[in-house]
């Protein structure tokens, strides 16, 4: 072989190793740093980030009934954030947003609500899995800056159990439609984690109620956390352990009409989550009452002291439970 071919040989090895490292380089740049944490919440005096996040995967909700006939859940534990939202009739429903962890299983799942396109504006483009909507919501929720996922357009991901009767029996294989976990830059939520404010008062438990519907949250020493209970019975997990959550947020909002209603004629609720008001935030035994604030819709919601102090929450799953201002 001539020195020609050889030196011309020479440059392709030189340029394809270049190459190859210039792309190991920007995956790494694009994968997340910092140390790895538990998955359940920031490190102390931390806050997650009030607007979203620029690369990464986004994070995942899904809409859960929350009828009796839909308990026990499955994968609710799982989630980081559990919203708990008025609906017709007074019943209740829940958004279970995922992050940090993916569960095998997550349901019963049942349809969206107009509210829902606000509240999942503080994420970045994030994916939202139903069983589907009222006619006239579905053209908004096409429009809305999120990953609507269905039964019509995922048939693979979701499925019919088989130990409950429709339609209280829809579940979602999360990875199907979410295929890595994302992380907890996903959850721009807002919310900060670390050492309990000042004060607070010493407090068992927690009632909130809606017209047909009520959440109760009794606090236990020996699991350190709250447990959850609805419409009068203890709350367990599919596996049959009983439902617990590190810190409960009550958060008075306005609640009016919406545009829609259902079959029977029932008006939809629409919960206002942007603006400012009263919440209680409870953890570690004790409640403490503060003010929130989210200025639009993009913003996460934070939470302060009478003082302005921001609150932190502990480390664990968050429950918000959205509650009529007096």
């Amino acid at each position: 072989m001539g020195r020609g071919a050889r030196g011309r040989r020479a440059a392709t090895t030189v340029a394809l190793l270049a190459a190859t490292l210039t792309a190991a380089l920007a995956a790494g740049c694009t994968s997340g740093g910092g140390p790895p944490d538990d998955g359940r919440g920031s490190p102390e005096d931390s806050k997650q980030g009030t607007s979203p996040s620029a690369a990464g995967p986004s994070a995942l909700a899904v809409k859960i009934d929350n009828a009796a006939a839909a308990r026990p859940h499955t994968g609710l534990d799982a989630a980081d954030v559990v919203y708990a939202e008025q609906v017709e009739g007074g019943l209740s429903r829940l958004m279970a947003v995922y992050a940090t962890r993916l569960p095998e299983t997550v349901g019963p799942v049942r349809s969206a609500r107009e509210s829902d396109l606000e509240l999942l504006r503080q994420f970045d483009r994030p994916t939202l899995a139903f069983s589907g909507a009222q006619t006239k919501l579905l053209p908004l929720i096409d429009k809305a800056p999120l990953r609507a996922q269905t039964p019509g357009n995922a048939a693979d991901a979701f499925f019919r159990g088989s130990g409950k009767s429709a339609p209280h029996n829809l579940y979602l294989r999360p990875g199907r439609i979410v295929p890595e976990t994302p992380g907890q830059a996903a959850l721009t939520t807002g919310f900060r984690y670390g050492p309990a404010p000042e004060g607070g008062t010493a407090t068992d438990s927690r009632a909130v109620r809606y017209p047909a519907a009520r959440f109760t949250f009794t606090w236990s020493d020996s699991r350190d956390r709250w447990l959850v209970g609805m419409d009068g019975t203890p709350t367990t997990t599919a596996g049959g352990e009983r439902m617990t959550t590190a810190t409960v947020v009550v958060q008075h909002v306005k609640v009016r009409e919406s545009d829609f209603g259902d079959f029977l004629g029932n008006n939809t609720p629409y919960t206002e989550t942007v603006g400012s008001g009263k919440a209680t935030v409870l953890r570690d035994g004790r409640a403490w009452d503060v003010n929130w604030k989210r200025e639009k819709a993009t913003d996460g919601t934070s939470f302060t002291t009478r003082d302005g102090t921001p609150v932190n929450f502990a480390k664990g799953q968050v429950w918000v439970v959205y509650s009529e201002t007096p």
